[in-house]
C-alpha cells in the first residue's frame, strides 16, 4: 500500500488557480480511476475533476469555498501500488450535445497514460420513476427547479427518455435570459463575512477615524464578498475593456411590431414546435445581416510588436450575454451566419439551457466576434453596454413595450423598443456604427428583409 498527493492540475485553460466548489467523496471512501472527486470553479466554467488513483480517499487538503493555486495538493489517496499506474495525460472533453450532459468534464488520468472519456456512473443513467418516466437525475433536477412535472412532459429521447430540451421547452419560458425562471440557486457559493465597523471601514467612506461604539449592533451592517471565479474574471475584463478601447453609444427606438408578429407566427408553425422562439432570434439574425454591411462592426484591434493592426473577420460567432447563477456569461454561437432560422433558434436554445445549468466550456466562451446583450428582459428600455474583450461592437435590446406611436399620421398603440449599440472608436467610426444599428433597426421594424 501506499499513499499518493493529487495535486490541482491545469485542465487546459492556462489557468493558475481554482475554486473548490464541492467534493464528493470524504475520506475512507473507494475510488476507482476517472470516478469523480470534487467540482472546481474557474474563471470560465465548473469543471468535474476525476481521480487519477484507484483505492481509498484518505485526507481531504483543502476546504470547499477555498480557492488553490495549481500545483497545490487537494487530497490524498491509499492505493495498492501493484493496481495503481499513476497518472496518465489531462485531457479536457469537448462538450458533448445538451442530452448528453453539456459541458466540459475533465477526463483522463487512465492506465497506459492514454486519455479516456470519463466512465458513465450508476447515478447518470437513466431511471424510471414509479409513474414510468425515463429521465437523467440531472434532467429530473432541473424540471424540479423549474417547477415542471415530468409526467405531463412529452418525450424525444431515445426509448421515451425525457430530455432538457423537453422540459424547457415545457417551461414555456416568457424569454431566453428572465431571471424569474431562473432556478433556485443550491448551496451558497460565497461566503458572506460580517465586517466590523472600525477605523479603515470609516476611512473608506470618507469619514475621519473613531472609536467604534460600545454596542455591537454594527457588526451586522457591512458585509464582504470575495471577489473570485467568475466574477474576478468579468472585472478584469470589464476594466480592461473600458480602459484600453474609447467606447461611444449610439441607440434608436423603433417600432418592432411586425417582429412581434413574425415571433407569434413562429410559434404557432409546426416547424418550430420543439423550440422556444422569442424575439431575441429576430435580433440575432439582424445582428447577424446588419454585420455582414458593416464588416468593421465585427472586427478586432489588434496590438503589435510593430503597433497595431485590424483583424476583420468574415464570419460571426455570436455572443449573447448571459446571467446565469454563476455570474455573467458571455458564450458564442460560432459560425453564426452559416445557420438558418430554426438552427439558429436551437441554437441559442442549447446556449441558454448549458448557461443556466453552469456547465457552459470556456470553449464556448472564446473567440466571439460581436455581442447581444438582451437587457430588455430586466424592464430596462436601453443601456450603454460595455464592449466584450476582443471584439468591436455589443448591442443591447431594450424590453418591446406597447406606446403610442405615430403611423401614417396616427397615433396608435405599436411594440416599441430600443436597439442600442457600443463600439470600438479605435475600430469604427460614428457613422459605420450608425449605419449598422440603423440596418438592425430596419429588420425589427421589417423582418421580411431577412428573405433573400
Amino acid at each position: 500500500m501506499s499513499t499518493q498527493n493529487f495535486n490541482l492540475p491545469d485542465v487546459g485553460e492556462g489557468l493558475t488557480e481554482a475554486e473548490i466548489v464541492a467534493w464528493k467523496v470524504a475520506p475512507g471512501d473507494t475510488v476507482a480511476i476517472n470516478d469523480v472527486i470534487c467540482e472546481i470553479e474557474t474563471a470560465k466554467s465548473l469543471v468535474e475533476l476525476p481521480s487519477p488513483h484507484a483505492g481509498v480517499v484518505g485526507e481531504l487538503l483543502a476546504a470547499e469555498g477555498a480557492t488553490v493555486e495549481v500545483g497545490s495538493p487537494i487530497i490524498t489517496f491509499v492505493t495498492d501500488a501493484r493496481d495503481d499506474a499513476g497518472p496518465g495525460v489531462i485531457a479536457t472533453a469537448e462538450a458533448p450535445a445538451p442530452e448528453e450532459g453539456g459541458g466540459s468534464v475533465l477526463v483522463g488520468y487512465g492506465t497506459g497514460g492514454g486519455a479516456t472519456s470519463r466512465r458513465k456512473r450508476p447515478a447518470e443513467r437513466p431511471v424510471r420513476s414509479s409513474v414510468g418516466v425515463i429521465a437523467k437525475p440531472p434532467i429530473r433536477k432541473l424540471a424540479r427547479d423549474l417547477g415542471v412535472d415530468l409526467t405531463t412532459v412529452t418525450p424525444t429521447g431515445a426509448d421515451g427518455e425525457v430530455t432538457r430540451d423537453d422540459v424547457m421547452t415545457h417551461a414555456s419560458q416568457a424569454s431566453v435570459f428572465r431571471n424569474i425562471e431562473t432556478p433556485e440557486w443550491g448551496a451558497v457559493r460565497e461566503e458572506t463575512v460580517p465586517a466590523p465597523q472600525n477605523a479603515a471601514a470609516g476611512l473608506a467612506r470618507g469619514l475621519s477615524p473613531a472609536p467604534a461604539p460600545a454596542s455591537s449592533q454594527s457588526d451586522d451592517r457591512t458585509e464582504s464578498i470575495p471577489v473570485k471565479g467568475v466574477r474576478k474574471a468579468t472585472s478584469s475584463a470589464m476594466v480592461q475593456s473600458a480602459y484600453s478601447a474609447p467606447h461611444v453609444t449610439v441607440w434608436k427606438e423603433i417600432d418592432a411590431s411586425r417582429t412581434m408578429e413574425l415571433v407569434k407566427r413562429l410559434k404557432a408553425s409546426p416547424d418550430y414546435a420543439d423550440i422556444r422562439v422569442s424575439p431575441l432570434l429576430i435580433m440575432a439574425r439582424a445582428v447577424i445581416w446588419a454585420a455582414r454591411r458593416t464588416p468593421m462592426v465585427n472586427a478586432a484591434w489588434i496590438e503589435t510588436e510593430g503597433g497595431a493592426e485590424i483583424a476583420v473577420r468574415h464570419y460571426v460567432n455570436l455572443g449573447i450575454a448571459a446571467a446565469t447563477p454563476r455570474g455573467l456569461l458571455v458564450p458564442n454561437i460560432k459560425d453564426a451566419q452559416d445557420l438558418s432560422m430554426k438552427d439558429l433558434a436551437r441554437a441559442l436554445n442549447r446556449l441558454t439551457l448549458t448557461a443556466r445549468e453552469g456547465k457552459t466550456s470556456p470553449a464556448d466562451q472564446q473567440g466571439g466576434t460581436i455581442t447581444i446583450t438582451n437587457i430588455g428582459v430586466f424592464g430596462m428600455d436601453a443601456g450603454t453596454p460595455i464592449i466584450n474583450p476582443g471584439e468591436a461592437g455589443i448591442v443591447a435590446m431594450g424590453t418591446i413595450s406597447q406606446k403610442p406611436w405615430v403611423v401614417d399620421g396616427e397615433v396608435r398603440p405599436r411594440w416599441v423598443t430600443t436597439v442600442a449599440g457600443s463600439f470600438d472608436h479605435r475600430v469604427i467610426d460614428g457613422d459605420g456604427m450608425s449605419r449598422f444599428i440603423a440596418d438592425v433597426a430596419s429588420v425589427l421594424e421589417e423582418p421580411a428583409l431577412l428573405v433573400e
